[in-house]
């Protein structure tokens, strides 16, 4: 009785501590953006322009609030942006899910920012591999962005709901909001119904539940492994290798064509890829597979160096980047872009209602972020995890390429950020973790690292 007692007291404490944050961080999803009509804006490799010969000068919403201002030409180019980014997939805190294995928990609200934007990372990586990079959602501009603005009202509501249902001992009632509601039904055509099954299959994947591949649950067992349990803070370099497992682990015939491989004290050994990517697959079929490539970087000391800015930049102008784990002092952000000095982000903090992804025709709209957010570059901290895809050798081979090139003319220094080296990492007396493992999801050595990398992070909040 004393135990659930004391699981009630969790509950309703985990019920205000979610409230708390949507207070918290909603005034940030209220604010509207600012893009300059004069700087080319970049995001995940595309690269847009909201320059125009017309009069209008100043600053571009991307809510579409000004878009009578401007001529045809740059509002066309707004929406093609603001459809790209929304099409991105956003994971954030949720609540009221399947309780976590070995712990009281619902909710990650204060605690998996990183987790998420380690998902968000993944999902890009995936829909690069299913869809392409040329693909957006249909229904991406579907989604009301001033909607967002009764968030904070909302929360209020649902705060004083869950205190009266703990109270009376009854189940937290549902509040819904017009961002919950679905879009329109459309008509596809063969090739739109292929896309549309792997936008639900992918997001599926990252459900909140036990089963889910990459779901919270499955990460935060995989992360186990190096010493991290639910609750914990977790930092970008450790959830590279959560990552890498959580692929390597998972059991879908569908993502049999996918490996991750994650950087070696920010050195990528060549044979060590191509290896990954030669390996059999399941069917017993030798072919190759697709890479995502996760490089754990530190850009400074204490503090971000800004002369790593240009090679930022540079990273996120590739259409094989798949973004950066990131964020600045105690908050985790996704990286997916830049205008001029400054980062375009996605951000996990809110908190949303558990959404069961097993259901047929489950609702998308909280999974896609309606407008972006920006944050200077000189405020990020220096801790983060870089991706890349390669869906080929031939094409890690011209990415390696590439890449070196950037790093060279970006490194002031001797040293770049990290570098590219041809053979194994056994052939210079580094311990090369298998491919597959049994028993035991972290090789010893994987785990001596896994705890260097741990203190050295940044704790997010």
């Amino acid at each position: 009785m004393e135990a659930t007692g004391t699981d009630e007291v969790e509950k309703i404490k985990s019920k205000f501590m979610s409230a708390w944050h949507n207070m918290k961080y909603s005034w940030v999803l209220k604010t509207k953006t600012y893009f300059s009509r004069n700087s080319p804006v970049f995001l995940l490799g595309k690269c847009y322009h909201f320059k125009t010969d017309g009069m209008y000068s100043g600053e571009l919403s991307t809510d579409g609030s000004n878009f009578d201002k401007i001529n045809t030409e740059i509002s066309g180019n707004v929406e093609e942006f603001r459809k790209d980014f929304i099409s991105r997939i956003w994971l954030t805190y949720r609540e009221e899910f399947p309780q976590i294995k070995g712990s009281a928990l619902t909710t990650d609200c204060g605690w998996g920012c990183t987790l998420r934007t380690g998902q968000m990372l993944l999902a890009q990586g995936l829909m690069l591999h299913f869809l392409g990079r040329a693909w957006v959602w249909p229904d991406a501009l579907d989604i009301d962005n001033s909607d967002s603005e009764s968030w904070t009202a909302h929360t209020v509501k649902k705060l004083t709901a869950s205190f009266e249902a703990s109270l009376t001992a009854e189940r937290e009632p549902k509040i819904l909001s017009n961002h919950h509601q679905g879009t329109v039904k459309r008509n596809y055509d063969d090739n739109e119904k292929r896309n549309e099954v792997y936008h639900r299959k992918i997001i599926s994947w990252f459900g909140d539940s036990p089963l889910t591949a990459f779901g919270l649950h499955q990460l935060i067992e995989y992360g186990k492994k190096s010493g991290k349990i639910a609750g914990d803070w977790y930092g970008p370099a450790v959830v590279a290798h959560i990552l890498r497992k959580a692929v390597e682990e998972a059991r879908d015939p569908e993502l049999q064509g996918v490996t991750v491989y994650v950087a070696q004290d920010c050195t990528v050994y060549s044979s060590d890829v191509i290896d990954r990517q030669c390996s059999f697959m399941d069917s017993g079929k030798a072919d190759t597979k697709a890479v995502i490539i996760l490089v754990p970087v530190r850009l400074g000391g204490e503090r971000t160096n800004t002369d790593y800015l240009e090679f930022v930049k540079g990273i996120l102008s590739l259409e094989y980047c798949v973004g950066i784990i990131g964020g600045k002092p105690k908050q985790s952000y996704y990286f997916a872009g830049f205008q001029d000095d400054s980062l375009i982000y996605m951000d996990p903090h809110y908190c949303q209602s558990f959404v069961d992804v097993s259901i047929k025709d489950f609702p998308l709209e909280s999974f896609h972020c309606p407008s972006p957010k920006k944050m200077s570059f000189k405020k990020m901290d220096p801790s983060c995890t870089i991706g890349f895809y390669c869906r080929t050798v031939q094409d890690f081979e011209k990415a390696s390429e590439e890449i070196t090139k950037m790093l060279k003319s970006s490194s002031k220094e001797k040293y770049p950020l990290f570098t590219f080296v041809k053979g194994h990492s056994r052939d210079y007396d580094f311990a090369s973790s298998p491919l597959h493992e049994e028993n035991n999801l972290f090789s010893e050595d994987e785990k001596k690292r896994l705890k260097r990398i741990s203190t050295e992070e940044f704790v997010l909040l």
